[in-house]
């Protein structure tokens, strides 16, 4: 069986001690491979190497410090966490100035020292599926460099995409606004049989009604006042390609019977002219609302609508895709750094939890503007304020509904006992080995409820 619990190299010429971090990680669940020499520990780390290193700096033959030197020569982003009990000022400053993730001193809180490993292995977490991620689209020509994401329901999606694109049907595609709608369109058209042809997109939001004939049909010199050259409509330009009409549902209802036959009839005419052209092509619709129910209102033609909706593809919110949100921000916000030509900015555990609570109205759009604000160090806040009620409970999975009780709960117990271990396993009435386990498992520091 797998271990899929983070991976932790831990080096220390002292067995007892080895032996004593070894089982209080394990029991706040990481695996700890122990070492009692540097280079035996150098040996099994690679640049991909998918956990963290903790070592002491005190010990015979290679130290801790030059260690960190050669782990991070091997991989610069390994987070690398040092322990000593012979710790100074100088020695700390050396450490971080070569790259060291954190630096405890003996004899350190062992909640402490599991805080710290969960933040390492977090960030190790999203630097390996970052790169996993950029690996992808610098060499993957597939569906999988254009929409971004390891959740279920992203996977789900481009398999969906996958069998449609071949199908050369229409589809409508029905998502939020900042979903990447338009994304999934070019996607079906660049992996479909029309992919050397064109792709043409209008939104029909913003096109005013008197000029949207003009833009779907094209239009002859001298058709109305001002045409004084012929113009080839949007329908037109894209024959044999991929016609994309975004927000469909937004198109006036007296323009929609004309525009049902020139898609049966696939030819079109221009304004001014009663000679019929070839018009062709796939169309792609996209919508943020079920066009369903704009048939049952009456604002959208029913056969147009069956015409349209051959197939249905579905593009989740990203609130239904949690798991992807940090994977996203800190790819798109490498990406800004690089662009900008900024250091990238490392996130830390507060911010991670600030894109987690945040329920992304504006969808992916949203969240990469704001990894762009956070890759040029505008704001303090990752992700932004928001100005709705916030979600309900309901509105997360069930398991992180139960952590952030039991945290809450925790929490409260230490306020109202100044802290005190003995008191909070009283009043919670669990045993002090999982309550260990819990303040470890959500970094609760119970220092901070001392009392003076």
């Amino acid at each position: 069986m797998t271990d899929d619990r983070p991976l932790v190299l831990f080096v220390d010429d002292e067995q007892p001690v080895r032996a004593s971090v070894e089982q209080w990680l394990g029991l706040a669940g990481f695996h700890v491979v122990p070492f009692d020499d540097a280079k035996r520990a150098l040996d099994v780390m690679r640049p991909d190497f998918p956990g963290v290193l903790l070592s002491d700096v005190k010990m015979p033959g290679m130290d801790g410090l030059e260690l960190l030197r050669q782990a991070q020569g091997r991989d610069a982003d390994l987070p690398v966490i040092l322990l000593t009990g012979h710790g100074d000022i100088a020695m700390a400053v050396e450490a971080m100035r070569l790259g060291a993730y954190d630096f405890l001193e003996k004899p350190f809180v062992p909640e402490r020292l599991s805080e710290s490993v969960r933040r390492a292995c977090e960030k190790r977490r999203l630097i390996m599926e970052n790169r996993q991620l950029r690996r992808q689209v610098v060499s993957d020509t597939g569906i999988a460099s254009r929409l971004l994401g390891t959740s279920p329901a992203i996977e789900a999606l481009r398999r969906e995409i996958t069998e449609l694109a071949a199908a050369d049907v229409n589809v409508v595609i029905i998502g939020e606004t900042g979903t990447g709608k338009e994304m999934v369109a070019r996607c079906l058209h660049d992996f479909g049989p029309r992919a050397k042809h064109a792709f043409v997109a209008i939104n029909c939001a913003a096109v005013p009604e008197t000029m949207f004939e003009g833009e779907f049909f094209g239009y002859e010199a001298g058709a109305f006042t001002g045409a004084a050259s012929r113009r080839i409509g949007k329908l037109e330009y894209a024959h044999h390609g991929s016609l994309f009409l975004d927000e469909i549902e937004s198109m006036p209802l007296v323009l929609q019977a004309k525009v049902l036959r020139s898609l049966q009839e696939k030819v079109v005419e221009r304004l001014g002219s009663h000679q019929s052209v070839p018009a062709d092509a796939r169309i792609v619709s996209a919508a943020k609302a079920d066009l369903a129910v704009a048939v049952r209102g009456g604002s959208f033609r029913e056969d147009l609508y069956y015409r349209l909706n051959v197939a249905e593809l579905i593009v989740p919110p990203l609130r239904e895709r949690r798991g992807d949100i940090p994977l996203l921000f800190e790819f798109f916000s490498t990406e800004a750094a690089r662009r900008h030509g900024r250091e990238t900015r490392p996130l830390a555990s507060a911010d991670i939890a600030a894109l987690m609570a945040h329920d992304w109205p504006g969808n992916v759009r949203e969240l990469k503007n704001a990894a762009e604000r956070h890759a040029l160090g505008l704001g303090n806040r990752t992700a932004p304020t928001d100005s709705r009620p916030p979600a309900s409970p309901s509105a997360l999975p069930l398991a992180a509904q139960v952590a952030g009780f039991e945290r809450q709960a925790i929490e409260a117990a230490f306020e109202a006992h100044g802290g005190d271990v003995q008191a909070v396993v009283d009043l919670l009435d669990i045993p002090r080995r999982t309550l260990n386990e819990k303040m470890a498992r959500y970094g609760i520091d119970r220092r901070r409820f001392l009392r003076e």
